[in-house]
């Protein structure tokens, strides 16, 4: 529950409704959708880029895990309806993915990967001190073996995720993690209180970004392109390791952004979940110039 908790924090009471909404009670999902309707029915954990196909992403929800077209349709393609939490591709075996959360029977799932694209899963460890529900995970981008996930406290895995260690304390109002293309120790945090990175594996942490309003996404490309999404900013993105910033996708009021993902080739096209905290909807969008303007996937803002 404490990403819930964490995002009501940063986005203040309008988005604690939104979010509430959200993470209510749902009925499953069916497994032939739309995305307009898939935003309604159930909520999102993380989203990607199809590696053999760019006008194609995995939509991980809470009741299974999906693949939408650019038309707007969405395919369960996972066997179980499971909740698919800390949703994490392998950065270079585009069939190889990585999840945790729960089972639809209850419990925790732990470490769970997908060598097949997302059909079939298997639990490859249970975390320290668990079996662990990691909200937030993400695959070392410099050595994939490195796997980083939170659960209560940031832990790292060096063996492809069977084997944990307790890092220590996440930081402080921890919305997402992303690794570092340039190093296995290097990585970035989205917060309430801002943009943070650690150079260390997650041991200290600084400011990675002057404004320290709450960041909602982080999300970086095996290029070593950093996006970010800021509140009252909009979308930023720079290079590592430089990280001269600049704002490509200005303020958009009272919606944000989560879960970014990054066609690879180019890096023109993006995809996300943007949260409108007025009308209280989510909306799976896609961005054709590099994140400067959205749309709803399939045309259908629903």
């Amino acid at each position: 529950m404490r990403s819930r908790t964490i995002i009501r924090a940063a986005l203040g009471t309008t988005a604690t409704a939104i979010i509430g909404g959200l993470l209510a009670s749902f009925p499953a999902a069916a497994a032939e959708t739309t995305v307009a309707a898939l935003a309604r029915e159930t909520h999102l954990h993380g989203i990607s880029v199809d590696p053999s196909d760019s006008t194609r992403v995995y939509l991980a929800t809470h009741h299974g895990l999906y693949l939408a077209a650019s038309d707007g349709r969405a395919t369960q393609i996972s066997v179980t309806r499971d909740d698919f939490m800390g949703f994490t591709p392998h950065p270079s075996d585009p069939a190889m993915l990585y999840a945790s959360g729960h089972p639809a029977r209850g419990g925790n799932l732990g470490f769970i990967a997908s060598s097949d694209g997302g059909k079939s899963w298997v639990k490859l460890g249970d975390g320290f001190g668990g079996p662990v529900d990691f909200h937030q995970m993400d695959v070392s981008k410099a050595d994939p073996k490195v796997i980083y996930g939170v659960y209560g406290d940031l832990q790292k895995s060096t063996d492809g995720g069977r084997g944990w260690q307790r890092v220590g304390p996440a930081p402080d109002g921890l919305i997402s993690l992303a690794t570092s293309s340039r190093s296995a120790e290097r990585l970035y945090a989205a917060t309430q209180g801002g943009l943070l990175a650690s150079a260390d594996g997650g041991r200290s942490w600084n400011a990675a970004h002057p404004v320290r309003q709450p960041v909602t996404a982080v999300h970086v490309t095996q290029g070593g392109t950093v996006y970010a999404f800021i509140v009252g900013v909009g979308l930023v993105r720079a290079a590592e390791p430089d990280l001269n910033w600049q704002t490509v996708g200005g303020n958009v009021g009272n919606r944000y952004l989560l879960h970014i993902a990054v066609e690879p080739r180019g890096e023109r096209t993006l995809y996300a979940a943007m949260v409108d905290a007025e009308k209280r909807t989510t909306t799976i969008v896609s961005s054709r110039d590099g994140g400067a303007t959205w749309a709803a996937l399939g045309g259908d803002g629903g």
